[in-house]
């Protein structure tokens, strides 16, 4: 499957060029009191700004981690962002002629493609390439979601999962449950509950916690998405769930 999969290509390429056309340099003459020459782009700000807004998001799907993998220029605003630009296109351009050189890569996951919770909270760090610091923002943002939807922030991580997905559907005073959907209480939904508690603590015991004990901990990119992944599919089993509460008789 291709990494650009739902993408208009020709159309973020388009995009793309137009904004390399409009940031390049051109000498022209001072003006004031000043003599000589100085550069200055081929489009005026008011043009450049507004498409900087669209290429951002281009970038963001095509070259991972640009912001923190292209150098910034301090004397040209546009460097970095152009710079990534011509990458984005040569990519989209050649993406099938990489793909068949270089081999088949297998599937891609797209980030944006994870539950809300989890990429929309990771985002910003993520763009920034802080990696483990974005797992670690949706750990939190999921961890308080559940909370939400119990009501109560009294448990929270592995607690709270272990209590909200108990193999007794039936709630108690302060403990209420969450159904997943087709939970009828049959052999297979006790086994899927099961899972489904199990699968909560991993993600917090194994992947949250040494995170939250080792705040030096460096992930490499594709670890750190994997692990974005598994809290994404935490949330959707969340977010799917029924919220059943105590009443009282």
């Amino acid at each position: 499957m291709s990494a650009h999969t739902g993408m208009d290509v020709q159309w973020a390429i388009w995009e793309l060029k137009q904004f390399v056309e409009m940031t390049a340099l051109k000498t022209e003459p001072r003006t004031g009191l000043l003599t000589g020459t100085r550069s200055a782009t081929v489009a005026a700000s008011a043009e450049i700004v507004p498409a900087a807004q669209v290429v951002e998001q281009i970038l963001d799907r095509v070259v991972s981690g640009w912001r923190s993998s292209i150098a910034a220029n301090v004397g040209y605003r546009w460097a970095q962002m152009r710079e990534a630009s011509q990458r984005a296109i040569a990519q989209l351009e050649r993406a099938d002629e990489i793909a068949e050189k270089l081999g088949e890569a297998g599937p891609n996951l797209r980030a944006g493609a994870l539950h809300p919770w989890v990429w929309e909270s990771a985002r910003s760090l993520w763009q920034s390439g802080y990696y483990t610091q974005a797992v670690s923002a949706a750990a939190i943002k999921l961890n308080a979601e559940a909370q939400i939807r119990v009501r109560s922030r009294e448990r929270s991580e592995t607690d709270l999962f272990n209590v909200v997905f108990s193999q007794d559907r039936e709630p108690k005073r302060g403990n209420p449950r969450f159904i997943l959907p087709d939970d009828e209480g049959g052999k297979t939904a006790e086994s899927v509950r099961r899972g489904v508690r199990a699968f909560a603590e991993g993600c917090y015991a194994a992947l949250r916690n040494p995170l939250s004990h080792d705040p030096d901990a460096d992930l490499p990119e594709h670890e750190a998405l994997e692990q974005l992944a598994a809290f994404s599919i935490l949330a959707r089993w969340v977010e799917s769930s029924e919220v059943r509460f105590f009443k009282e008789a």
